[in-house]
């Protein structure tokens, strides 16, 4: 099952594939932003040594750790992954994503969550996604999407969206 959520996914404007060890230089560049991570508990993670950690993290994780990168300029734009696949719930987690500024407003996340999304719904019920109760931005994006806030879990919010809910979006 966990192998399902490797394969490398696009549309005309993303190509999200395997994050390998050669990605670290990009993708820190993308992440060395200090705004990216400011609504975020973890808002040092623009320093080296700190999204180092970040990064091996998902590189380790058992569902992958995707690249976001453009089809257009080859650009890396951010990172995103799949974690925490319940079988016995059928369900999973997205998460531990992060956009350059520069594409921020321009549709490229819900672009990648809609890819993200749909692979999923083709094994599981519901996806969930953790966001800190102060990252007002990835919120309002879960939102758009049709994700509904959920239980609290200290300082988070639960989103929720199930895969009824999702085949209801044109």
């Amino acid at each position: 099952m966990k192998t399902r959520f490797h394969i490398p996914l696009e549309d005309e404007v993303v190509l999200l594939r395997s994050t390998t060890e050669a990605d670290y230089e990009a993708l820190y560049s993308a992440a060395s932003d200090r705004e990216i991570w400011a609504q975020h508990n973890a808002h040092d993670r623009w320093k080296p040594e700190v999204f180092r950690v970040f990064f091996e993290e998902g590189l380790k994780n058992d569902l992958g750790m995707f690249v976001i990168q453009s089809k257009m300029t080859g650009k890396i734009l951010g990172s995103t992954r799949y974690y925490k696949y319940d079988a016995e719930g059928n369900c999973l987690r997205i998460g531990y994503t992060f956009f350059d500024r520069s594409v921020w407003g321009t549709g490229v996340n819900t672009k990648v969550k809609k890819l993200m999304l749909d692979r999923a719904f083709q094994w599981v019920d519901r996806v969930f996604f953790d966001v800190y109760e102060k990252n007002f931005r990835s919120q309002k994006a879960l939102k758009k999407l049709g994700a509904v806030p959920g239980e609290r879990t200290g300082d988070k919010v639960i989103f929720v969206l199930d895969r009824v809910e999702w085949e209801k979006i044109p």
